[in-house]
């Protein structure tokens, strides 16, 4: 390889560290994320549940473009998981390639296996925190939306 390729090489191999703990971040904050969202499903089916919508709107008033804004912003999180977890994945299936192809030309078995573990490893839990988060993130909304068309309706009769 000449020097450029060189470079190039160490520079992606700089990132493997980097990108396996946000895709480890990215599952606790799944495995966080969905355990919240199994107390408020739980907390709905007894009918103990009190809308976070209507508190945020009493604590601070604001009308509908407020309270969507409040949605958004509470749902940001679990929107940039869903979405970027699956592209650390990827970046980490790919990174620990380079050095399995290297151990393949010179017919390092040993080598070959434990940088796939490495990709496999990576992009299945970057998966399964993607998964969790967008189910969670798609309820949610839901739930939230249908808060906020609660409210409009109260504030339509009101």
């Amino acid at each position: 390889m000449n020097a450029l390729e060189s470079s190039l090489y160490e520079l992606t191999r700089l990132f493997l560290v980097p990108v396996l703990l946000l895709i480890l971040a990215a599952l606790l904050h799944a495995f966080l994320a969905l355990g919240s969202f199994a107390m408020e499903a739980w907390q709905r089916r007894r009918g103990s549940y009190r809308p976070v919508l209507a508190a945020q709107q009493l604590a601070h008033g604001g009308n509908s473009d407020d309270l969507e804004l409040w949605i958004m912003q509470r749902l940001e999180w679990l929107r940039v998981t869903s979405r970027s977890a699956p592209m650390l994945g990827l970046v980490a299936t790919m990174i620990p390639m380079g050095p399995a192809l290297l151990a393949l030309t010179e017919s390092d078995a040993k080598g070959i296996g434990q940088n796939l573990v490495v990709a496999f490893s990576a992009v299945i839990l970057a998966l399964i925190a993607a998964s969790i988060t967008f189910f969670v993130l798609t309820v949610r909304r839901r739930w939230l939306l249908q808060e906020l068309r609660d409210i409009e309706r109260a504030a339509e009769i009101g």
